[in-house]
């Protein structure tokens, strides 16, 4: 395991789920380099909220992409398990977008007092632009960037992936119900 990649393991369980090496550590590379660019450190991360758009919302960034990796995961086998060889998934490039699909939001959002609000970056780019950024930056496989860009509403007008689909159902899923 290289050097700072720990943290990200401890965080997220979920990247020993990708078998390959280099991928996994991308992953993690991806999530360290979002911290200290978003002038964060670790102990903040349970408290960054995972939406801004559910006021006072008790869910943090990190359990909320932990819960999202673990349903995309879930999907992904239900549909493997029905249809068999007709579903072509490539787990590790779902359960790597789906660790990586809210990244961005370490640059969209910043502390001002007691409050999470929208960073400068955040007021010009929205997660899904500076997560795939900032992925790229890193030598992320396109088809990770795929997921990234297209999970949420920016990708309504796209064509998806079939792991983006999941991934896309499996944010909303984690979000929509927590809204009432």
């Amino acid at each position: 395991m290289k050097k700072g990649t720990k943290g990200s393991h401890v965080l997220f369980p979920e990247l020993n789920l990708i078998k390959k090496v280099r991928l996994r550590d991308q992953v993690a590379r991806v999530w360290e380099d979002a911290i200290r660019l978003g002038g964060w450190e670790v102990k903040d991360l349970r408290k960054i909220p995972f939406t801004l758009l559910i006021p006072k919302t008790k869910v943090n960034l990190i359990d909320h992409t932990r819960a999202v990796t673990r349903t995309a995961v879930a999907i992904a086998l239900e549909l493997k398990k029905s249809y068999g060889k007709q579903m072509k998934i490539d787990m590790d490039v779902l359960v790597a977008g789906s660790i990586l699909h809210d990244v961005g939001k370490l640059l969209e959002y910043k502390k001002k007092g007691s409050a999470h609000v929208k960073s400068h970056v955040g007021g010009l780019l929205r997660h899904p632009f500076s997560g795939q950024a900032l992925s790229y930056k890193h030598d992320v496989p396109p088809e990770v960037l795929h997921m990234i860009a297209y999970h949420s509403k920016e990708g309504d007008l796209g064509k998806r992936s079939v792991e983006a689909i999941i991934i896309h159902h499996a944010d909303f899923v984690n979000f929509e119900p927590l809204k009432t």
